[in-house]
């Protein structure tokens, strides 16, 4: 299931074409049009056609997931690595300092904390990545930091200062490509958090714009169409949001082995 799943998204990113907003231009005579072998999501209240919207919508969420669980990945690793290292050492204030920041962002609400930084830097597809990725940093942070604690009595680690190698040598050569498949494996598990954390955003209204267009964008387009009776164009693509969601779960699942070995 893992496989297929794979091959699924990277079918949506590679053979989708370019469609920009997608659904093609706008023709209000077909506005709401209900689902049918043409237009099998039906229409939007502009008469796109829903499907390639959706689809459009679908990649672009995919693509700001994998991008922001990326971003905050790197961050995540970073911070931890600086804890690990320093903990219980001259500087271990440092990792005192960070395990604060780490509780700190915890304890705020990831949705507020996102509305306040793209408040803060505008709406924009650059602005919804950098919110997610500092709003899903620290699980990273917390088990590279706590792989590197229990690694750092292993035998090699010791053989290899004992033979005079610095510890952010040892860090650089050996303990980060013993957390790396947890981290791959906490990266993937991310995404689809990220895809419904920007999907809430889009949702409120401080997404993407409409030429930029994701899933969360669409079904925030379509809260006056549901009340008007018009279902189609907030149920279908919130139930591909679902199945996009699921999958890149689904991916993660089949990774969770290799990753647990690799650890």
């Amino acid at each position: 299931m893992g496989w297929v799943a794979a091959v699924c998204l990277l079918l949506l990113l590679l053979l989708v074409f370019d469609l920009g907003a997608g659904g093609g231009g706008a023709d209000f005579a077909r506005a709401y049009l209900p689902p049918s072998t043409e237009h099998p999501f039906g229409t939007d209240y502009a008469g796109r056609d829903l499907l390639e919207r959706s689809l459009s919508g679908a990649r672009v969420s995919l693509l700001v997931g994998l991008v922001a669980a990326a971003v905050s990945s790197v961050v995540g690793v970073v911070v931890g690595a600086a804890a690990g290292m320093t903990a219980g050492r001259g500087w271990g204030w440092l990792d005192a300092v960070l395990m604060r920041l780490v509780d700190a962002v915890n304890a705020l609400p990831h949705l507020v904390l996102g509305i306040v930084i793209v408040a803060l830097l505008g709406p924009s597809l650059s602005s919804v990545i950098i919110s997610v990725a500092l709003t899903h940093w620290t699980t990273t942070a917390r088990i590279v930091r706590a792989e590197l604690l229990a690694l750092e009595r292993a035998g090699f680690v010791e053989a290899a200062v004992g033979a005079g190698a610095g510890r952010w040598w040892v860090l650089r050569q050996h303990l980060l490509a013993h957390v790396m498949g947890r981290v791959l494996l906490a990266s993937v598990l991310m995404v689809p958090h990220a895809i419904m954390h920007e999907s809430a955003l889009s949702f409120l209204g401080l997404g993407l714009p409409d030429d930029q267009a994701s899933l969360g964008t669409i079904i925030e387009q379509s809260r006056s169409a549901v009340l008007a009776g018009h279902w189609w164009p907030a149920v279908l693509p919130g139930l591909l949001l679902v199945v996009l969601s699921l999958l890149v779960f689904a991916v993660a699942e089949r990774l969770r082995p290799a990753g647990r070995g690799r650890a």
